[in-house]
């Protein structure tokens, strides 16, 4: 296994947690566009909107890969085009309890908590072929998904 390393620099251990799922299944501009919609929320107010957004009360609001997506009337921060990513909502959700568990191990306050870093890379592409008639195939691609968050007791 590939020894991997966190790209938010100067982590403070005293006042910094963070947490990392690695080569999952998931969209890559999914999981970029909620990264974004992260940034600056606390612990619970990340929480509750995940869960919103898996319920479809609140969409995500797309700010780069918005070509043809329609517009949400429950979009916040002046974004119109939004969709609902349920399934990296919930890998999120789990990568959120696991960044609260290791806040709570570190004995950090989860009141206090707010995520100054979420990042999304591009994992490994798997390449695959899936059978077609008259002895064709078509290439298939599978690009996995890195998401790392970092919170911080205190805000900024």
């Amino acid at each position: 296994m590939t020894g991997y390393s966190y790209s938010y620099e100067h982590f403070d251990k005293t006042r910094q947690v963070r947490a990392a799922i690695r080569e999952k299944s998931i969209s890559h501009k999914h999981a970029r566009e909620i990264a974004t919609a992260l940034r600056g929320m606390s612990i619970e107010r990340t929480r509750v909107f995940l869960e919103d957004v898996i319920a479809r009360k609140i969409a995500v609001p797309f700010r780069r890969h918005n070509n043809e997506v329609a517009h949400r009337s429950n979009i916040q921060d002046g974004f119109f085009a939004g969709r609902f990513p349920q399934k990296t909502a919930k890998e999120i959700l789990k990568l959120l309890d696991n960044l609260e568990s290791n806040a709570e191990y570190k004995g950090m306050d989860l009141e206090r908590l707010r995520i100054v870093s979420a990042v999304v890379h591009k994992g490994t592409k798997l390449e695959r072929f899936t059978p077609r008639a008259m002895g064709r195939t078509s290439p298939k691609f599978d690009t996995l998904v890195h998401v790392e968050l970092v919170a911080q007791e205190g805000g900024s």
